[in-house]
């Protein structure tokens, strides 16, 4: 198995990467817009995913968090709220806006699960300053790292709940970054003491199943490679100071933040200590590149990926997505 997470082109798998993914293994797969058209679609995707790879348990991602970045949209599927909304209930009733965020992700988690998504890359951790891109925004928790340790550990509460595995991200930090690391590479130059309140939700919520890097450079920890390229931020910060042992993967690691071809990126990334790679954009030449160029997945890897996954073996609490959400809004409401 390769220890890295492919994209995949459109509304189903095609001859070419129903081959290529038969011979290279990755370890998981990402969806984005391109591939949700409708549940029945969306279903036989993921299903078909399964069927190729011989794991019923095959990581299949995605990007819901709610709010601007939702893969899965109305009119077929349900809207959900950003993180920004459950930061203001937290400002007027904490124990509320805890309880608001489990039910929400739980009914988010049981919408994913109905169409075979068993990961969500979700919730953000980053402690968001004044300053920080609007790339992240509104889609955080907010600026206190006890708040934001706090709605994370509901939210992937909830979507455990609802049989999805969570992947807490941006480790070890994105809140301080002030140009979008999507376009550029961003330079935090706060020292490690001020960076102690950016690792607090992280080290809060150590015993996540899953984690991501983020592709930004702490001038404090290593001024010449962003955290995703960093072996000093991974081994000493990520496993270190924050004591993280899930599975940590990459960014994707087509962002610009990243220089060289994706093959360069992705044994740079691996060798840093990451577990895996994320690729999301599904071009063949770069994947081919890239499961050329890495090994197998180590046994580290495999260990943790197996425990993440045990998370949720037992399958979602099938509680009504109604309910919950209903829970949500009249919580949502006292805001």
């Amino acid at each position: 198995m390769k220890p890295v997470i492919f994209g995949v082109s459109g509304l189903s798998l095609t001859d070419d990467e129903r081959a290529f993914f038969k011979e290279a293994n990755p370890l998981g797969y990402i969806l984005f817009k391109r591939n949700c058209g409708d549940r029945a679609q969306m279903r036989a995707l993921t299903d078909s995913i399964r069927e190729l790879t011989g794991r019923a348990d095959v990581p299949i991602l995605i990007d819901q968090e709610g709010g601007r970045v939702a893969r899965m949209q109305p009119p077929e599927w349900q809207a959900f709220p950003e993180g920004a909304a459950f930061n203001a209930l937290y400002e007027k009733a904490p124990i509320s806006a805890i309880e608001a965020a489990r039910a929400n992700y739980h009914a988010l988690a049981l919408m994913l699960h109905e169409v075979g998504v068993n990961v969500d890359c979700a919730p953000l951790l980053d402690v968001v300053t004044p300053q920080v891109t609007q790339a992240i925004g509104d889609r955080a928790f907010g600026g206190e790292p006890m708040q934001v340790a706090a709605l994370g550990r509901a939210a992937v509460e909830g979507l455990c709940r609802g049989g999805v595995v969570g992947v807490v991200k941006h480790m070890p930090g994105h809140g301080r970054a002030m140009v979008d690391s999507h376009l550029e590479l961003p330079r935090v130059k706060a020292d490690g003491a001020a960076l102690e309140v950016d690792i607090e939700p992280f080290r809060s919520n150590k015993d996540a199943p899953m984690g991501m890097t983020c592709h930004v450079v702490f001038e404090a920890w290593d001024a010449e490679r962003p955290a995703t390229l960093s072996p000093t931020v991974i081994s000493e910060i990520i496993r270190g100071s924050i004591g993280f042992d899930g599975l940590l993967m990459t960014d994707d690691i087509d962002m610009k933040a990243l220089s060289g071809t994706a093959g360069e990126k992705a044994t740079r990334a691996l060798a840093a200590g990451c577990d895996v790679v994320l690729d999301c954009w599904a071009r063949m030449d770069e994947m081919v590149e890239i499961a050329g160029l890495i090994g197998e997945a180590t046994p580290e890897c495999v260990t943790r990926l197996d425990r993440a996954l045990a998370t949720v073996a037992g399958g979602p609490d099938r509680r009504e997505m109604a309910e919950l959400t209903a829970i949500r809004d009249e919580l949502l409401a006292l805001a």
